[in-house]
């Protein structure tokens, strides 16, 4: 097992161990450039997460605010472990593939409202196919009533 090392951010070490090169305190890799901060919206991939935070933009020639979302993919080292829900700190790093660019280097707590907030995601998703059911299921209903009615005149 590698010996931790500061990694020139304010941040608290991890409790666990690991044997993960591409981690700032037990491995080789070094954090620079820009830190961000937001919640985890994706673990499904190996060692990666799906960061998410929002930003208002001002937009002078409306004279309004627009908000937008920025994700970002970062590596996610097994001493930290951060799961979907947490909000966690993220650094700068070489590139590590493709997408990824940062490395996980502290998770901060847990987001309160997550999972309600991707239910309600996952809700909005499926709801204009429940409306055309419902929609569905009454033109058979009133189709059924209709022939009903037409057998009973004869």
């Amino acid at each position: 097992m590698k010996n931790k090392k500061s990694i020139g951010r304010n941040v608290d070490f991890p409790k666990q161990k690991c044997n993960d090169n591409s981690c700032p305190f037990h491995g080789n890799l070094k954090c620079r450039g820009r830190i961000f901060s937001g919640t985890v919206i994706s673990a499904k991939m190996h060692k990666t997460v799906v960061v998410e935070w929002s930003r208002i933009i001002n937009l002078p020639k409306y004279e309004r605010y627009e908000k937008k979302n920025t994700k970002i993919k970062a590596h996610n080292p097994s001493c930290l472990n951060a799961k979907e829900g947490n909000i966690v700190k993220i650094s700068e790093c070489r590139p590590l593939s493709k997408t990824k660019n940062f490395v996980v280097i502290e998770v901060i707590g847990k987001e309160t409202g997550f999972t309600e907030r991707k239910g309600a995601l996952e809700e909005g998703k499926f709801k204009e196919t429940k409306k055309e059911e419902i929609n569905k299921e009454k033109k058979k209903e009133e189709e059924s009533k209709d022939e009903s009615s037409k057998s009973e005149s004869n």
